[in-house]
């Protein structure tokens, strides 16, 4: 103390001095503990937030990857995909040849019944006149039927006292015009008659135009002309 004393004023002895760097160094070093304790908490506590995201991130179920489709199972597609348009692309051409020939049987028929419509008009024998007849009224229908029908009677009387005997060759035929359900035929025959009193005459040609008309599954005449 006596050098306290001693010493000039404004000037602080070495003990003094040192005892107050002493105590202003105190509080700055209990700063830094607790500023480290501070830092060295908060680190703690996000080590352990990340490490709490990781372990929920870990803990939940991984989406399933898509895997690419195989080679096999695109083949398979792809041949399921060419057999459907085969088997399209089949039925259908086998519709149209069904249609064509469904087209091709009915023309055929048309043409058939105009060709023997024509034969049995142009081939009647005395003798068995009624027969004949009949067979004409057989293959008939419509106008054509009624009128004829009409008729009959006395052709077959006239043919059996003259004795007629005539006999038709088709020389052509051939399908004028066609609709669903009939046609109109041209027939061009050749037909050779004989009676009691010209045993021997010239053949004779005509063409006639027979209308053919679908009854059923079957088809008949239905009108008969004659053209030049």
């Amino acid at each position: 103390m006596a050098d306290d004393a001693a010493a000039p004023e404004g000037e602080l002895s070495k003990s003094t001095a040192t005892e107050e760097t002493s105590s202003a160094a105190e509080p700055e070093a209990g700063g830094s503990e607790v500023s480290d304790a501070v830092v060295t908490d908060e680190v703690a506590d996000g080590e352990g937030s990340v490490d709490d995201d990781e372990a929920t991130e870990a803990e939940a179920p991984a989406a399933p990857a898509k895997s690419p489709m195989s080679h096999v199972r695109l083949a398979t597609i792809a041949g399921l995909v060419a057999v459907v348009a085969l088997a399209g692309l089949t039925g259908w051409l086998g519709f149209r040849a069904y249609k064509s020939h469904q087209a091709d049987e009915q023309q055929k028929l048309f043409l058939q019944v105009g060709r023997q419509g024509a034969l049995n008009l142009t081939t009647i024998d005395w003798q068995h006149a009624d027969a004949d007849v009949q067979r004409i009224l057989d293959s008939a229908t419509g106008t054509f039927y009624d009128d004829f029908q009409k008729r009959a009677q006395p052709f077959v009387e006239v043919v059996k006292q003259a004795q007629s005997k005539s006999v038709g060759t088709i020389a052509e035929a051939g399908l004028e015009s066609e609709t669903n359900d009939g046609a109109q035929v041209l027939v061009a025959v050749t037909v050779k008659t004989s009676n009691a009193g010209a045993p021997e005459q010239q053949p004779r040609a005509w063409r006639m135009r027979i209308s053919v008309q679908k009854v059923g599954d079957e088809a008949k005449v239905s009108n008969v002309e004659f053209v030049p």
